[in-house]
């Protein structure tokens, strides 16, 4: 899975080790400018907010997750559902 398709799924974001809420999420699509936020997560009163940019370039790591160009981790968790 590509970094867009697994950021439309998220409830939550693992940042470098730190486990965040998602408050807010835009999957990139052709319409997105490099400046135009995409995600934003809070983590009691720690905020992150990501911009298209900071995802361009991504690689992504053989568990799942993915290494920025400026060097963060980032890894999209989704909730367990029960049946």
């Amino acid at each position: 899975m590509t970094l867009t398709d697994t950021l439309g799924h998220a409830d939550f974001v693992l940042f470098d080790g730190v486990v965040f809420q998602t408050e807010y999420l835009r999957v990139p699509d052709e319409d997105t400018h490099a400046d135009d936020v995409v995600l934003e997560a809070t983590h009691g009163e720690m905020e992150i907010a990501l911009i298209r940019s900071d995802l361009d370039g991504a690689q992504p790591l053989s568990d799942g997750g993915f290494r920025l160009s400026n060097g963060h981790e980032l890894r999209f968790l989704s909730s367990a559902t029960i049946h």
